[in-house]
């Protein structure tokens, strides 16, 4: 059992400003020296590292598909460890699941897993009275869920904020905060840029979460919340350990260096990737794409993340002097995992722009958004798993390589076509994982890492 005040922030469906006002919230009571950690549900890296940005450490996604139900409350535990308080941001509504199991992996399970109160924010702009009947249907719904009260936004005026705290009075349902249209003013940088403005310190970003801060501590009743929040009884596990993850596996004498691609403030890989290749006992180091012309010294892999945002493309191929190291990289042995646009990253050329090079396939961007998650077979032994590993991964990209597959492919699943690269210790997939879920990748890359590579082969 752990102690960890928490609150889940959720919402009848997309659209009330859910997102802003988790944002907001965890910017202004970090402002007041309240320490906070904040959570995303489901696979979203941008959310999540934006509530970084507010809470001032790094912003984890909880994915019971992901990671597994089971995993979801040893996260927070850790994640917020030192934390006053610990912010969940929901996904989609309530109850609603991508898979049509809401029992599993809506946020609603995810709160129950958790015992967390849940705050739901509701977008009153065309509505009255009759809030108080979709509280309580949402109340009434699942009768495990604990809906702590309400945040209201959209509200039109005093009298009808007067109006909604009568009604939902009268429903003995809470009201922590109204906020009128404008509060939550759209300052978040456009989401095509993903997790960028968030993690490289962008004046943008941070005026913007600020400006959202300012806005919530005017209208939400910041005490009540965080005495919401403190009545959650302990979380139902012990926190989750990196070393513990890996079974104290023997670290190398000699720690490998292993490339993070990132920025200052993150990576594109999720936080628990870099905790797990510690714990495993490599040397840690960020890798900025976007600007370092050289890999860090000494490096022996390289691991480029799902979140790296495939609307970089020009700067990443202006960045030749770095494309030529990576490729050499990977031509001597050395093992690189890329995974969303970093498999872009590494082929011949993406919408006419060269790339690195190292597999043999052209990329090119479609008009349709590919999205969902896959339980997949490892159809090549790699860095990342072994021959016929069955592992669940998420996909979101617009750009496409041709040919889908090399000779030696990374995936193949149900209904789809084999997919990604092996290519010597290179393994290239727009499939993402979550590490924590399959710790044993931090274990099987830093071993490739320290082994001293095989002679070199023909490009994949």
């Amino acid at each position: 059992m752990t102690v960890v005040p928490r609150l889940v922030l959720s919402a009848p469906s997309s659209g009330h400003g859910r997102n802003a006002l988790t944002i907001g919230l965890l910017a202004a009571l970090a402002d007041r020296d309240v320490k906070v950690a904040g959570f995303k549900v489901g696979p979203d890296r941008v959310d999540a590292a934006y509530l970084g940005l507010a809470a001032g450490r790094p912003g984890r996604t909880l994915d019971p598909l992901l990671v597994g139900a089971d995993r979801l409350a040893p996260l927070v535990a850790h994640g917020a460890v030192g934390a006053e308080l610990a912010v969940v941001q929901g996904s989609m509504g309530l109850y609603d699941s991508v898979t049509g199991r809401p029992d599993q992996d809506s946020t609603a399970a995810v709160a129950t897993a958790l015992r967390s109160p849940v705050v739901l924010v509701v977008d009153v702009a065309a509505m009255g009275q009759s809030v108080a009947a979709l509280v309580h249907g949402f109340r009434s719904y699942d009768e495990q869920l604990w809906l702590g009260g309400v945040i209201l936004t959209g509200v039109a005026s005093s009298r009808h904020d007067a109006m909604l705290r009568e009604a939902l009075d009268d429903a003995g349902v809470p009201v922590y905060g109204a906020l009128r249209r404008h509060d939550l003013p759209a300052v978040l940088p456009d989401r095509r840029h993903g997790v960028v403005p968030a993690i490289d310190g962008s004046g943008e970003a941070s005026r913007a979460v600020r400006r959202l801060g300012e806005a919530v501590a005017a209208t939400v009743d910041l005490g009540r919340l965080l005495g919401l929040a403190r009545s959650a009884p302990p979380l139902p596990a012990v926190a989750w350990s990196p070393q513990d993850a890996l079974a104290a596996p023997a670290a190398p004498a000699d720690p490998p260096v292993v490339a993070l691609a990132g920025a200052p403030g993150g990576s594109y890989s999720t936080p628990e990737t870099a905790e797990l290749l510690r714990a495993a006992g490599a040397q840690v180091v960020m890798l900025d794409p976007l600007r370092d012309e050289a890999l860090p010294p000494g490096t022996r892999a390289l691991i480029v993340g799902g979140a790296l945002p495939e609307s970089y493309a020009e700067q990443l191929s202006a960045n030749r002097r770095l494309c030529i190291a990576v490729a050499e990289l990977a031509r001597t042995g050395r093992p690189v995992i890329a995974e969303g646009a970093g498999m872009l990253w590494l082929a011949r050329e993406l919408d006419g722009l060269p790339m690195c090079g190292v597999l043999d396939a052209v990329g090119a961007s479609r008009d349709g958004l590919v999205v969902g998650y896959r339980t997949a077979t490892a159809r090549t032994t790699s860095v990342v798993a072994s021959e016929g590993a069955v592992l669940v991964g998420h996909k979101e990209h617009r750009a496409v390589l041709s040919p889908r597959a090399g000779q030696r492919p990374a995936w193949s699943w149900e209904g789809g076509s084999a997919e990604g690269f092996v290519w010597r210790n290179v393994h290239a997939s727009q499939l993402a994982l979550h590490w924590a879920g399959h710790p044993e990748i931090a274990t099987r890359l830093v071993a490739a890492a320290a082994a001293e590579p095989a002679p070199a082969a023909v490009p994949a």
